[in-house]
């Protein structure tokens, strides 16, 4: 793949990007981009911020595998991130969508809808670091217990651990 791409005019390095001698071999000094796209979610990150330290020129792209790694690398600098499972997940649904014959429209409608909340919900996650605020954003069918009749009373919380969870 690296030789096909030559032959389009792309320059496409392959080596330990986690080592600043093969970085700086490949010309790293000078792109505008880095793609990091490597199996170990540890090796990744610690690439993006050796990357980040060192070339600050270059914009930086992590293929993340899941939403606590792309917590993780957002926050160490990522340009860009993708999640392998998001968006792995997210095709399945479409094209089960379709076999369940949903105009496309609505496919389309539903996925970006998944995708905005989603976006929303890892931006607040980043800014405040409130990971049960932005669950709020998520669509869920746990179903959330009402009382069958109103409570008479308020509730009185008998010491500090049930304080916490009356509010």
């Amino acid at each position: 793949m690296i030789r096909s791409a030559g032959k389009f005019g792309f320059k496409i390095y392959y080596g330990d990007g986690a080592r600043l001698d093969v970085l700086r071999a490949s010309g790293a000094e000078k792109v505008c981009v880095i793609a990091i796209c490597v199996d170990s979610q540890k090796v990744a990150t610690d690439i993006l911020k050796l990357v980040k330290h060192e070339f600050p020129q270059a914009k930086v792209l992590v293929r993340t595998y899941d939403r606590i790694h792309a917590r993780e690398v957002a926050m160490a600098g990522a340009d860009f991130q993708i999640r392998e499972t998001f968006e792995s997940a997210l095709a399945f649904g479409q094209q089960t969508l379709r076999e369940m014959d949903v105009p496309e429209e609505d496919i389309f409608a539903i996925a970006e809808d998944i995708r905005q909340r989603d976006r929303d919900r890892l931006q607040l996650e980043i800014t405040t670091g409130n990971v049960d605020e932005a669950r709020k954003l998520m669509f869920s069918n746990v179903p959330t217990p009402i009382p069958l009749i109103e409570p008479k009373r308020e509730t009185v919380a008998l010491n500090p651990e049930a304080a916490r969870v009356v509010k």
